[in-house]
């Protein structure tokens, strides 16, 4: 597959995944002490803590994915910058101190979201620096 094409299904991915958080039956509510933005507050699928802020983080990765599958060019900064991102949130939310795992109140990263969020890193990371598109002979063509 082309790598426009797995930007898109990221795209897509946290689109649906943006949406589903304010989904009441696939996001019961959840607290924690240390958000302070409660709006939509609650562990998706049961499993990953989300709150309105986190929601419309996964909408923006969303619209951003399916806009950079557009071009290799683009689809290639997109996954280097998830990579770079995601692994950076994964280790906030490690550090409960300063209230990191939180992002100092306002979305939550802790839970599952770490190993998640690392989880996202890895792949991202694949595709951006590793991964060589089988649709052309280098796998680096700038104008696809």
């Amino acid at each position: 597959m082309s790598l426009r094409t797995w930007t898109r299904i990221f795209g897509v991915v946290f689109l649906l995944v943006g949406i589903a958080g304010f989904v009441p039956g696939i996001t019961p509510p959840h607290s924690h002490p240390d958000v302070t933005v409660d709006a939509y507050l609650g562990l998706e699928l049961g499993l990953f803590p989300v709150n309105l802020l986190h929601n419309l983080v996964h909408i923006a990765f969303g619209v951003w994915g399916l806009a950079a599958g557009l071009s290799y060019a683009a689809s290639r900064v997109y996954f280097r910058s998830v990579a770079v991102i995601y692994a950076l949130l994964a280790v906030m939310g490690l550090i409960a101190a300063a209230n990191l795992h939180t992002t100092f109140g306002l979305i939550p990263l802790y839970g599952n979201d770490v190993w998640l969020h690392g989880l996202l890193a890895a792949v991202a990371a694949y595709f951006g620096f590793v991964y060589r598109d089988p649709t052309s002979e280098t796998g680096d063509s700038a104008d696809r």
